[in-house]
């Protein structure tokens, strides 16, 4: 291979890798994500409050299983199938009240009218301190890396801020936000130096490929 064609084959390995660098950074779209609260709600004793949770981008889960569970709750030592407790599940497009935490009967509800949107966010009527805890809004069938989301709900005596309650005021952050607010970085993210650095070094040996041509005429 002569230095033309050696320069040529640099310069196309350089451009194949910027292409690469412009993919890396280029956010993903189309995915669905179940998308929670990174904020915990807060709610006095009493309260009416809304549990947030909804897909991005928006997407029709009316046909689809919405569950909303107490994760840190245990199943019942007494039940001999470990069967697990819902504070609300959704599913065949009604509520299924067999599984049913007895303590959320009659106080649950989702905003069926916005499922078509993507709108999974709780209703919590008449809260009471042991609703206090973390939930899990959860569609299990859903075609994504991203089918659950945890919401905290606190539970307080004296609220300082009033606890919203229409879902469409709510403002949810993104899976990646939620990520990176806790220091962490992405693949792709710790892929960026890497791809930058070869670009750089591809770059360098191209330009003194195509100096040593010169020098040749």
């Amino acid at each position: 291979m002569d230095v033309e064609e050696f320069t040529f084959s640099i310069s196309l390995s350089t451009l194949t890798l910027t292409f690469l660098l412009l993919f890396v950074l280029k956010p993903i779209g189309g995915q669905l994500h179940v998308v929670g609260s990174l904020q915990p709600i807060v709610a006095a004793p009493g309260d009416d409050v809304i549990l947030p949770c909804h897909m991005e981008p928006k997407f029709n889960v009316a046909g689809l299983t919405v569950e909303w569970s107490r994760p840190d709750r245990r199943p019942d030592p007494n039940d001999r199938l470990s069967r697990v407790e819902y504070v609300h599940l959704y599913r065949d497009a009604r509520e299924v009240p067999d599984m049913k935490i007895p303590s959320y009967i009659g106080r649950t509800a989702l905003f069926t009218d916005g499922l078509r949107e993507g709108n999974i966010s709780l209703r919590i009527t008449n809260v009471i301190q042991e609703d206090e805890g973390r939930y899990r809004c959860f569609i299990p069938k859903l075609k994504s890396q991203t089918k659950s989301s945890i919401v905290r709900l606190i539970v307080a005596e004296t609220v300082t801020t009033e606890t919203p309650l229409h879902p469409e005021t709510l403002s949810t952050p993104h899976p990646m936000d939620e990520f990176h607010s806790k220091g962490g970085l992405s693949h792709r993210s710790r892929l960026i130096p890497l791809v930058v650095f070869c670009v750089f070094i591809l770059l360098c040996v191209a330009v003194a490929g195509r100096w040593f041509t010169e020098l040749k005429h």
